[in-house]
């Protein structure tokens, strides 16, 4: 019998496999805060060492082998791979090209469709490829993608709808323009609310990216923005990703960090914020993740804590905070939390 290496990759029911696209410069420019990008050789808003962007760079950001060698390496972990959820990941890709947009998605699909046996690639048709994948041994039942508010009116949501997307990951970062004005975003709060309706009429599950301690932010000022997101209903996203602002050589900001005009939140900081928004995150929101998957060697000044959600909840528990949040309710999850696995 097989050993079961990382259980909880699949402990939700599918199996997530994360595929890179190549890298394409925003429309609007560079976010102060973004890492990556053409100019650094990466995908934007990515700094080069994650583990999904290293195996992109190993089979030439080609997304058939993308999801081959990442649904291999599930194998060789002892998992049966069946249920994907396929995450789109590099940037905004609804700013990509609509030829290269549908042959990333279709070589995907194929990705699956052909596994564990790989023919050669050949030339498909997007709606052949989806139809194939119905009745293959690996199917894609949930499709991510990564855009920003302006990037996501009514034609690009007809577009997702026929790539066949399930669930749209939203670079919202904050609900204050004046912030968003000053790290370059290139898209208001407006947009973010337009954007939320748009994709919820369509059917779509929205993630919310959330950055804290940004430049002209504070942890008040964050914790508000928090409350905001869930009481009022121009926002309200089913899921959401919490992502501390850190400081990296190749992000813009570390040049106003050298002059001493930005510093980010220390771990401490953020433990006290984070729990603290437990309080208001209700119990059909699903937290994704706390924090970018960077190595403590490249960043310069941030928190450097690899296991800061595993500090947050235990500093909420301390408090007497109720965590809501689905995942952590979640039963495989529950499991580790009470140390049964």
């Amino acid at each position: 019998m097989q050993v079961i290496r990382k259980p909880t990759r699949m402990l939700s029911g599918v199996t997530i496999v994360a595929v890179m696209t190549h890298p394409y410069p925003c429309p609007h420019g560079k976010c102060i805060f973004c890492p990556g990008g053409v100019e650094v050789g990466t995908p934007q808003s990515y700094y080069g060492r994650e583990p999904t962007l290293m195996r992109a760079v190993e089979n030439n950001y080609d997304p058939f082998y993308q999801v081959q060698s990442r649904l291999k390496q599930y194998v060789e972990n002892g998992h049966t791979p069946s249920k994907v959820e396929l995450i789109i990941m590099g940037g905004t890709f609804l700013a990509m090209p609509l030829d290269y947009q549908e042959w990333f998605v279709t070589q995907a699909l194929e990705g699956m469709n052909q596994f564990p046996e790989a023919n050669k690639k050949t030339f498909t048709y997007l709606e052949d490829a989806q139809l194939r994948n119905e009745n293959a041994s690996v199917r894609c039942v949930g499709m991510t993608v990564e855009t920003k508010p302006d990037w996501a009116k009514e034609p690009h949501t007809d577009q997702l709808l026929r790539l066949g997307a399930t669930k749209v990951e939203l670079g919202v970062q904050t609900i204050y323009d004046d912030i968003l004005r000053f790290t370059n975003r290139g898209h208001s709060v407006n947009d973010s609310i337009e954007a939320t309706r748009i994709l919820k009429d369509a059917g779509f599950k929205v993630v919310y990216h959330l950055m804290l301690g940004l430049p002209k932010s504070d942890p008040d000022k964050d914790l508000e923005a928090l409350k905001t997101i869930f009481q009022d209903p121009s926002f309200r996203p089913d899921m959401l990703k919490i992502y501390p602002t850190l400081v990296v050589e190749t992000a813009p900001l570390v040049h106003l960090w050298k002059r001493g005009l930005y510093k980010p939140y220390d771990t401490d900081t953020l433990v006290e914020l984070i729990s603290e928004m437990y309080r208001y995150i209700p119990k059909w929101v699903r937290v994704m993740r706390i924090q970018r998957d960077i190595p403590a060697t490249i960043i310069l000044d941030g928190n450097r804590k690899g296991n800061l959600r595993e500090l947050v909840e235990k500093r909420a528990i301390e408090k007497g905070i109720m965590i809501n949040e689905i995942r952590y309710r979640e039963v495989g999850m529950v499991w580790q939390h009470k140390g049964l696995t």
